[in-house]
C-alpha cells in the first residue's frame, strides 16, 4: 500500500485525524476574509463583460504578419472604444470592439483594413447585439436558481434541513469567490463562463453530499450513548473521505489547468480563459467549502438542537468524572451497538465516531453485551 494510501486508511478508522471542526472558527475567518476580498473586487473593478453581452463587432483578418499589440492599437484609434485582440494560430488575428452599431461597424472596418494593409473586402465582420447575451444571462440566472431550489429540496428530504442550509451556504460561497476572481484578474465574462460557473455546481456538491451520506449513518442513534457528541462524529465522516477529495480534486484540476495555464497562457488560445478559469477557481473553491464550511457548518447547526446539547453535556460530564477517577473512556469495554439498555451504562458507540482530543479511537462494532468487559462492570 502507498503511503497516501495507508494515511487513508488510518484517517477512515479514526487511527488519526485533524480536527476540521474544533478549528472551524479559524477557518470561517479564512473564508470571510476571501469572500469580503472578492465581494471588494468585483465592487471595485466590475466584470470585463464580453462582446456578447456588451454588443459590437468582431472583425476577423486573413493571415498577416501584424502584431496583436499593433493590431489593437488600429483598432481602438479606428473606433474609439477598448479593443481585444486575439492572435489565432494560423496568424490569422480575431479582434473585438465593443458598442458598435452597424453603421459604426462598417466605418471601422474600412479604416481598420487601411491600417492593417488589406482590402477591406478580405476583413471579416460579424455585428453581435448585446440582446442575445442578455438572454443568455437571464435564462443562466433562471438555470442557477431553479437548481438552487432542487438542491435545497433534494438535501432536506435525503438528509435534513440543516445540511440542505449548509450545502447552500457552500455553494454561494463557491460562486462568489470565482466571480470575485474575475474581476481582479480582469478576464473577460462570455457565455463560456457561464457555462463553466454552472459545471461547477455539481462538482461543489460532490465532495459535500459524500461527506454528509457517511454522516447521516455514522450519526443514527447518537443519543443513546455518551462517549461521543455530534461534532467528533462529523469530524470523524470528513476525515474519513479526506483522502478521496483531494485525491478527485487532483485529477479535475489537472486537465483543467493545463487548458488555462499552458492552453490559454503559454500558448496564447485567450479564448479557453474564459472557461479555464471558472473551472479552476470553482473546483478548488468547492473542495476547500466541502472540508472546511459544509460540515463545520452542519455541526455548529446541529449543537443547537436541545438533544444535542444534552448529549454534549452527558459526554463531558462522563469524561470529567473518568478523569478524576484516573480512567479513560476505553475503560468501560468495547464497542457495541446501541440499544435502549445501554444507555444508563454506555456500552454504545458512534458508528464512525472519530478519534479527538480527549476521546478515544474508534473500533469497529463487536457483539455480545457482557464479553469483553472488566470484572468490576460485571459486577
Amino acid at each position: 500500500m502507498s503511503r497516501l494510501g495507508s494515511i487513508g486508511a488510518k484517517l477512515y478508522n479514526g487511527e488519526i485525524g485533524y480536527d476540521f471542526v474544533a478549528k472551524r472558527k479559524f477557518w470561517y475567518g479564512v473564508s470571510i476574509l476571501i469572500t469580503i476580498t472578492a465581494i471588494v473586487g468585483l465592487a471595485v473593478s466590475g466584470l470585463n463583460m464580453g462582446i456578447e453581452f456588451k454588443g459590437g463587432a468582431v472583425f476577423n483578418t486573413p493571415k498577416t504578419s501584424i502584431s496583436a499589440p499593433q493590431a489593437q492599437e488600429y483598432a481602438e484609434e479606428a473606433s474609439g472604444h477598448p479593443a481585444i485582440v486575439q492572435k489565432l494560430g494560423n496568424d490569422t488575428l480575431r479582434i473585438q470592439v465593443s458598442e458598435l452599431d452597424t453603421a459604426q461597424a462598417t466605418e471601422v472596418k474600412n479604416k481598420l483594413a487601411k491600417d492593417l494593409n488589406m482590402p477591406a473586402a478580405q476583413l471579416d465582420a460579424e455585428l453581435v447585439g448585446p440582446s442575445w447575451g442578455a438572454q443568455i444571462a437571464n435564462k443562466a440566472w433562471t438555470g442557477l436558481g431553479i437548481f438552487m431550489v432542487l438542491v435545497v429540496v433534494y438535501l432536506a428530504i435525503a438528509f435534513e434541513w440543516r445540511m440542505a442550509v449548509a450545502a447552500l451556504i457552500a455553494l454561494i460561497h463557491d460562486l462568489t469567490i470565482t466571480v470575485g476572481v474575475y474581476a481582479l484578474v480582469g478576464f473577460e465574462v462570455t457565455p463560456g463562463t457561464v457555462i463553466g460557473l454552472l459545471t461547477i455546481l455539481g462538482y461543489s456538491l460532490y465532495d459535500t453530499v459524500v461527506v454528509f451520506d457517511g454522516l447521516k449513518e455514522g450519526s443514527a442513534g447518537i443519543t443513546k450513548q455518551t462517549r461521543f457528541t455530534y461534532s467528533e462524529i462529523a469530524n470523524r465522516s470528513l476525515n474519513a473521505t479526506l483522502v478521496r477529495s483531494i485525491n478527485t480534486t487532483i485529477v479535475a484540476l489537472l486537465p483543467v489547468a493545463g487548458l488555462l495555464f499552458i492552453g490559454g497562457g503559454f500558448l496564447g488560445a485567450g479564448m479557453l480563459n474564459d472557461i479555464s478559469l471558472s473551472l479552476f477557481v470553482g473546483l478548488a473553491a468547492g473542495a476547500y467549502s466541502s472540508i472546511f464550511i459544509a460540515t463545520p457548518l452542519v455541526a455548529d447547526l446541529k449543537e443547537r438542537d436541545p438533544q444535542m446539547k444534552a448529549l454534549k453535556k452527558r459526554v463531558l460530564a462522563k469524561r470529567a468524572a473518568a478523569a478524576a477517577r484516573g480512567e479513560s473512556p476505553e475503560d468501560d469495554g468495547p464497542e457495541q451497538r446501541y440499544s435502549a439498555e445501554d444507555d444508563a451504562d454506555d456500552d454504545g458507540p458512534v458508528p464512525g465516531a472519530v478519534a479527538t482530543a480527549g476521546a478515544p479511537v474508534v473500533t469497529a462494532p463487536r457483539g455480545g453485551r457482557g464479553r469483553g468487559r472488566s470484572s468490576e462492570r460485571r459486577r
